[in-house]
């Protein structure tokens, strides 16, 4: 059975990348705003107001979710890289999807996402492995190293993809 909330399954944390891994991982974070504006590529404004699932969130709040969480993935790499093991805040995700500009159109944060990316990939790709075993305190997640949020966030820019594309196919909107 195909799991409408986790399509491409749960994140799995990992203990460490390889050189060529992290070099990858790093590519699907710079690929992840145009596979996301292929997903709802076409999508009106009746598609776009769909869920992706029961009870899930619609595209369109999915479409503001990703640069919302990436802009809080990019500051806490900042914070990661520049202050000892600082603690981080986390954000009422669930309270953002329901914030007023949820419901402008989603070029914004298609533009948004793009420009967040380019410069977050730019940073990714100047660090080190030691910089990539920096810690940061997360309240939920405990004290995970950037190299484990970079995992992360690849994979939470896949997950919210495979949502639209997985919506896209069983509704018969096409590709």
């Amino acid at each position: 059975m195909n799991d409408e909330r986790y399509p491409i399954g749960k994140f799995t944390p990992v203990s460490a990348l390889s050189t060529a891994e992290r070099v990858a991982t790093i590519e699907q974070i710079a690929a992840a705003p145009e596979n996301f504006r292929r997903a709802v590529a076409g999508l009106d404004d009746a598609q776009l107001d769909t869920p992706y699932r029961t009870g899930g969130w619609t595209v369109r709040q999915v479409a503001h979710h990703l640069p919302d969480s990436h802009m809080n993935a990019y500051m806490r790499f900042k914070w990661g890289l520049t202050e000892h093991n600082p603690a981080i805040k986390t954000y009422e995700e669930k309270d953002w999807a329901k914030t007023p500009e949820m419901r402008a159109p989603i070029a914004m944060s298609l533009d948004l996402l793009t420009a967040l990316h380019r410069r977050w990939v730019t940073l990714l790709r100047e660090l080190s492995p030691a910089d990539f075993a920096r810690t940061i305190q997360h309240p939920e997640w405990g004290t995970p190293s950037l190299e484990t949020m970079l995992a992360l966030y690849a994979w939470h820019g896949r997950h919210h993809t495979a949502h639209v594309s997985s919506l896209r196919q069983r509704m018969g909107w096409g590709d």
